[in-house]
């Protein structure tokens, strides 16, 4: 009995073949890896995670984690699409100091093209903030993802998110209000396509 499922399990991995996993073409079409399956429409909904360091090759982006969904089967490779970015932990428990505020806010914005994004911008003061300047830098926050999110496709909007222009645009606003050390979007995540 021991023998013949032994000979199934490794007949059964024989049988799999190997897919090259590349992204949307949004993040260049390039391949994050490879994944096993012995048919391919098991592969669709299956989740892969790399870093925006790995993608575009800067060591200085390790911290960023980007997720994707395999969505499509053509040939021998799978092709996914971007469902959210988020910080690693440590780096964000990196950020957080002692005698320092921060200001968190939950968004859910919508492109000009009709997708919508739920997103979690951070910011960090240099020194204990009072609670109205705690309220004034979380409405500045969401104030510019919101008219970002109207006035841009979603293409160049995840852009902007991930590369961060969008938190060097929240930082130059709300610095006014209180100095400021760091600003991050530390989490997205696609919850509707038009």
């Amino acid at each position: 009995m021991a023998r013949r499922q032994i000979r199934k399990k490794a007949e059964g991995w024989k049988a799999k073949k190997w897919y090259d996993v590349t992204t949307p073409e949004i993040f260049g079409s390039t391949s994050i890896g490879t994944t096993p399956t012995d048919d391919p429409s098991k592969l669709i909904g299956r989740i892969l995670d790399t870093t925006l360091g790995e993608l575009t090759n800067d060591l200085g982006k390790q911290n960023v984690k980007m997720h994707f969904k395999v969505n499509e089967v053509s040939g021998e490779s799978a092709h996914t699409k971007f469902t959210g970015h988020e910080l690693t932990r440590d780096y964000l428990r990196s950020l957080v100091k002692r005698r320092t505020s921060l200001v968190e806010s939950n968004i859910v914005v919508t492109t000009k093209d009709g997708y919508k994004i739920h997103l979690k911008p951070i910011a960090l003061t240099i020194k204990r903030a009072g609670s109205s300047q705690i309220k004034a830098i979380r409405d500045i926050m969401n104030g510019i993802l919101r008219e970002r999110g109207n006035e841009l496709h979603y293409e160049q909007f995840i852009h902007e998110v991930v590369l961060g222009k969008l938190a060097s645009d929240i930082y130059k606003r709300a610095k006014v209000i209180y100095p400021l050390r760091r600003v991050e979007i530390s989490k997205t995540k696609i919850l509707a396509e038009p």
